[in-house]
């Protein structure tokens, strides 16, 4: 008796009990820059932080995606924009493949934002806690929840809307969970000292900001 048709049928059986998925990782949607503008907390404001993760992904080799900075912004007399409105509505994925947030909720509540995880646009680690330097204040001028801080507060949260180089200070999260008592990967304390270079340096970070796509 021939052993063709059992052959055939075991293999079929065998690919019924597996099914096909798709060897392509899902699209790179969010990253944290690799390197800042090089002006501190002046990041050319919402536009210019925009046009930053653009091009760090088009230099990655990203696919072409609508890249938005994760960055809020101050008004006088009302809240200025959230990030949290800026970004989309997921899911995102890192340039690994791995999931960080299904959606806004999960992303505020219980996004997989950690060292392993939060990787620059090429896919590599950005220094934190342990490293030298440590390089884990992320700027996002914004509360916990992803929104713009209220009018009452009178402070600088944001390098003055991301265009200081020199005064000001700017909300920062720390995308290893670690650090200070405060494990918020998007409102771990201010910057102190003001917004220059080596004012961000000298807190822990340098200048980096988180990126996603928008659609």
């Amino acid at each position: 008796m021939s052993l063709l048709k059992p052959l055939a049928v075991a293999s079929l059986l065998v690919l019924a009990a597996f099914p096909a998925t798709s060897a392509e990782d899902p699209p790179m949607g969010f990253f944290v820059t690799s390197v800042g503008p090089g002006n501190g907390g002046d990041l050319g404001g919402l536009e210019g932080a925009d046009a930053w993760c653009t091009k760090l992904a088009m230099d990655a080799g990203a696919p072409a995606r609508t890249w938005r900075a994760y960055l809020s912004t101050q008004e006088e007399g009302k809240r200025g924009i959230s990030a949290r409105e800026r970004i989309g509505t997921g899911p995102w994925y890192n340039a690994l493949g791995e999931l960080i947030a299904s959606d806004l909720d999960e992303l505020h509540l219980n996004p997989n934002i950690i060292a392993r995880t939060a990787l620059d646009e090429n896919g590599n680690r950005i220094k934190g806690r342990g490293d030298s330097p440590n390089e884990h204040d992320i700027l996002t001028g914004t509360m916990a929840d992803g929104t713009a801080y209220f009018p009452s507060v009178t402070e600088d949260k944001t390098c003055r809307n991301w265009t200081s180089s020199t005064e000001g200070s700017a909300t920062v999260g720390h995308h290893d969970r670690h650090g200070g008592g405060n494990t918020s990967w998007n409102a771990a304390h201010d910057s102190r000292g003001g917004c220059s270079p080596d004012a961000l340096k000298s807190t822990g970070g340098n200048g980096y900001f988180y990126c996603f796509a928008a659609d």
